[in-house]
């Protein structure tokens, strides 16, 4: 079943992955606050959250919200999973 959810999952992020995206939990460890992130592509936003730790950014509360109301939000394991498996072809249009 897990297997099966982690499919539906991959399946809707390819397919959206141009869509509008929103981050938040991300901490600038530079500043000790919230970063703001602007509104970007979905696949620009899975990139940033797998990556940003290397960044000076602490991700561990990192949600990204995308889609219609009641769309599952994506945790930074998910990013870093979706990352790992599909890479540049989330930044293709």
């Amino acid at each position: 079943m897990l297997l099966a959810l982690n499919d539906a999952i991959s399946t809707a992020v390819l397919a959206g992955r141009g869509a509008d995206a929103e981050i938040h939990g991300v901490i600038d460890l530079t500043i000790k606050t919230e970063a703001r992130i602007g509104t970007i592509s979905l696949g620009h936003a899975i990139q940033f959250v797998a990556n940003a730790s290397v960044l000076g950014y602490d991700v561990r509360g990192a949600m990204v919200f995308y889609g219609e109301p009641g769309t599952p939000s994506l945790r930074t394991w998910d990013c870093e999973h979706l990352w790992a498996q599909y890479g540049g072809a989330l930044l293709q249009p």
